[in-house]
């Protein structure tokens, strides 16, 4: 076994390696950008060496500078995670000309599954069952447009050497194909530096099966099982759950007999998953395969009993599988949901900005927290925005979903959006709590699954309005117990006034629309009354704004953070975000010029496909940004013409931003 490694990547996998490495008493070396100084995994790790500037292309994926890091601290074996290098042929083999492991499988395994059409003609050899499409090696625009029409649409663009959803389009009609080929050539360039793209047939309600294999050096293969990660955006997944629901024993048989046939056809060695397209009829296909750890890994460790790092980590060093196909077997059910700071009611855009408030359910043998940061860290706009994977088990499907959402409901973030609400809906939907899953799920309940984020109602208003009063009632305690009289009225927080009645008025704002909160200080009590209802108040407030409350009766428990004159109310996986206003403010900031587009997010411009004083019509493309590698395009508004154009080609950008306008 190793006595050191080097871990080539950052966030929630290079934690999830180290805590491992640990437990097999195997020293650990982190590598950083300046972005990551203080970032989790770097103090996790036994020792950190900074690789370079925040941008990936600077740090994470320069080959040279991960080898000089292993080589200066003796690492015997570097292992890559997934994303960054992990699936690199040529990282691959610069770690076995410096001596080093390389924790994953050959170089020419790599090579043959890193791109898509040479994979498919393997497996097409090895009998493996493939979906209809083009693979081939000429690139021309017509031959594969001509391509597209003979295997009938609807069909899918793929980048030949992508994975996690980048590079794919679905194409509908002939007159979309041209536009779509440019986008996933472009993207393809960016990620993977290959355009070189597929075509296949798109199937309109498939599953997204895949199977989970090892292979080690002595010819022993195994595979552990089904994940079923048929709900997707962005072709991206987002619950994983292992086994796949419906799955019988002879079609898990013969995915898995399939799965290692394909490992075999190449001589794989190490983890890997076979992921397989399923039609409603239970015909599957060969879509590809990874040649690392996946995501969604956690899921088949909570079914299996097996830790795969672990295993990896035992493999790479010259051991056997530690267990034979015999010896597995599936205990329970596993989800894993991933948390991600973007905003799914604006189409899933990334957010970044400060997590002042991050607090997740708690492990225990039914709940797992695989995250990269704490609170206090940031999320930033060059890496993935993933917060965290909550993964539980429970001995059947439907314990687990109990599970799911009450682990949802008890996760708490704050200063960034997240897809939590939209998770919760997602596993509460009933056609996800009947296993009625397929690739399309998210867009065919569409309506259900975007509910309206939570309104402002009288409880929201009254527990905001106790938390601003015991709030001041702890600062005043804490004030009165410096002074030099204690016991003056002056020290009290119930609107004393002289000669005056005990009334103040409390203003909230929440999306523009303003509310009022008449606070009656009484004797004996606090009395809060919103339009026409009055309430009785009263509650503790611990110092983590843990705020108990008892409104008319009713008792009930909330978390309140407060980040200047905002209010996040969090409670049951809900937030609630309000604005405690004064009786001196009078509107926001200056209006944006008419006609003007904004900038939805943080990002580089990568392409600008208009200029001023082109007519326009309404949904032309004008711009495309990319943020954390996915593209994300600005059409027109309306009918009109580009006035004015801010940003060209390679420009970095804040959120909110005029990038150009168009006049009518």
């Amino acid at each position: 076994m190793f006595n050191k490694i080097l871990i080539a990547n950052r966030g929630e996998i290079a934690c999830r390696i180290i805590r491992t490495a640990k437990k097999l008493g195997i020293k650990t070396v982190a590598v950083y950008s300046e972005a990551d100084a203080s970032a989790r995994h770097v103090s996790l790790a036994d020792e950190a060496i900074e690789i370079g500037p925040a941008p990936a292309g600077q740090s994470y994926l320069v080959i040279d500078k991960i080898i000089d890091a292993a080589l200066k601290t003796a690492a015997e074996a570097i292992h890559p995670g997934y994303g960054f290098l992990s699936e690199n042929a040529e990282f691959a083999e610069a770690c076995i000309q410096n001596k080093i492991v390389f924790i994953g499988p050959s170089v020419e395994a790599i090579k043959a599954m890193g791109s898509k059409s040479r994979a498919k003609q393997i497996m097409q050899d090895a009998s493996v069952p493939l979906v209809p499409g083009y693979h081939g090696d000429d690139q021309t625009a017509s031959l594969l447009k001509a391509e597209a029409e003979k295997t009938g649409y609807p069909i899918i663009i793929k980048a030949s050497a992508g994975g996690g959803g980048k590079g794919m389009r679905v194409v509908e009609i002939d007159r979309e194909f041209n536009d779509s080929l440019d986008a996933v050539k472009r993207e393809a360039m960016s990620s993977f530096a290959d355009d070189h793209v597929l075509i296949e047939k798109y199937l309109r309600k498939p599953r997204h099966i895949e199977i989970q294999v090892f292979c080690d050096n002595d010819g022993h293969a195994v595979y552990l099982f089904e994940r079923d990660c048929s709900v997707q955006r962005r072709h991206q997944k987002v619950v994983e759950e292992a086994p796949a629901p419906g799955m019988d024993p002879s079609r898990r048989e013969a995915l898995g007999k399939a799965a290692i046939t394909a490992a075999k056809a190449i001589n794989y060695v190490g983890a890997g998953t076979v992921e397989f397209i399923v039609d409603e009829d239970g015909t599957f296909y060969f879509m590809e395969m990874n040649t690392r750890l996946q995501v969604e890994h956690p899921v088949t460790e909570l079914i299996t009993g097996q830790d795969l790092v672990e295993w990896q980590l035992r493999v790479a060093s010259g051991e056997s599988l530690p267990c034979s196909q015999k010896e597995l077997s599936i205990n329970g059910h596993a989800l894993e949901a991933r948390i991600y700071a973007e905003d799914p009611d604006r189409d899933f855009l990334p957010a970044t900005g400060l997590l002042s408030h991050l607090r997740f359910a708690r492990d225990s043998r039914h709940v797992r927290i695989d995250t990269g940061v704490r609170q206090g860290d940031s999320v930033s706009m060059h890496y993935d925005p993933m917060i965290a994977k909550l993964i539980v088990w429970d001995h059947d499907r439907d314990s687990c979903l109990r599970r799911m959402i009450r682990a949802l409901n008890e996760t708490q973030v704050v200063g960034v959006s997240t897809n939590i609400d939209f998770l919760t809906s997602l596993v509460s939907h009933a056609a996800f709590q009947a296993a009625d899953l397929d690739t399309g799920f998210i867009a065919r309940h569409h309506e259900q699954l975007f509910l309206d984020s939570q309104q402002v109602d009288e409880h929201i208003l009254a527990l905001a309005a106790l938390y601003i009063l015991l709030s001041r009632e702890k600062q005043a305690k804490a004030g009165a117990e410096k002074s030099s009289d204690p016991y003056s009225p002056w020290h009290t927080t119930h609107a004393w006034q002289a000669n005056l009645d005990s009334v103040e008025e409390l203003c909230f704002n929440e999306k523009e629309l303003e509310h009022v909160v008449l606070v009656h200080y009484r004797k004996q009590s606090t009395v809060l009354q919103i339009n026409d209802r009055q309430i009785m108040a009263s509650g503790t407030l611990s110092d983590d704004g843990d705020l108990s409350a008892n409104l008319d009766g009713t008792r009930t428990h909330v978390t309140v953070v407060e980040n200047a004159d905002t209010l996040s109310i969090l409670h049951g996986g809900n937030s609630c975000q309000l604005t405690l206003l004064n009786k001196t403010d009078h509107g926001g900031d200056e209006e944006a010029t008419p006609g003007s587009l904004i900038s939805p997010m943080p990002g580089k411009v990568i392409a600008v496909l208009a200029k001023v004083g082109d007519q326009v019509k309404k949904g032309t493309p004008l711009l495309i940004l990319e943020a954390m590698k996915m593209e994300h395009t600005i059409s027109a508004p309306r009918n009109g013409t580009v006035s004015a154009l801010h940003y060209g080609v390679g420009d970095m950008l804040d959120e909110g931003v005029e990038l150009l306008v168009v006049e009518e």
